[in-house]
């Protein structure tokens, strides 16, 4: 399992339509490409359905929410609290998608790709705001990605959508190259 977190560092209090259009555009990659998608410290309420419904209802995006409403119905749409100490271990090792990785911490998205493919589930941690992930973030993660593999910025939904093209490829090539085509 590979789930897209977006990690709301833009305001905990308010919902803005920075939210709303983060959620709305973030929910058709996810699907496209087989991904959950988590919502970190949003300030929503109720279950991920009827959040669903909710942003589902004020866009226009992603053929009017409908994807984030099928992400939803087949329980890949998550909202989490901030971590604490940790994230909830069911969604697998927490990555930090960063252009400026701690050396010691850097995965390659191949060698994510592979492990993937292999059973290993990961949290691929996306910061929402003009700060990105909080320090904290970086240190609870596990792993750090770079996906440019180039240290270049990306804006929010460019980098969701570079971040899971990019996996999502690399998955299908190794499959096909293996033999074991998805």
């Amino acid at each position: 399992m590979l789930t897209l977190a977006l990690y709301n560092t833009y305001d905990v209090r308010k919902l803005h339509e920075a939210h709303i259009r983060a959620i709305a555009r973030s929910a058709p990659i996810a699907y496209a490409y087989g991904f959950h998608l988590a919502l970190v410290g949003f300030p929503l309420e109720g279950k991920p359905s009827e959040v669903a419904e909710e942003v589902s209802e004020s866009t226009t995006i992603g053929e009017g929410g409908r994807y984030l409403l099928e992400l939803a119905r087949t329980n890949r749409f998550h909202l989490l609290d901030f971590p604490g100490k940790g994230f909830p271990p069911q969604f697998g090792t927490p990555v930090a998608t960063t252009r400026r990785p701690f050396p010691e911490k850097e995965i390659t998205p191949l060698k994510l790709a592979e492990r993937a493919l292999r059973g290993e589930r990961f949290l691929l941690l996306i910061g929402l705001g003009r700060h990105g992930l909080p320090k904290e973030t970086f240190k609870l993660a596990r792993y750090h990605m770079d996906v440019t593999g180039k240290r270049v910025s990306l804006e929010t939904c460019t980098a969701i959508g570079a971040i899971a093209v990019k996996i999502a490829t690399y998955m299908e090539a190794l499959a096909w190259r293996s033999g074991r085509r998805r």
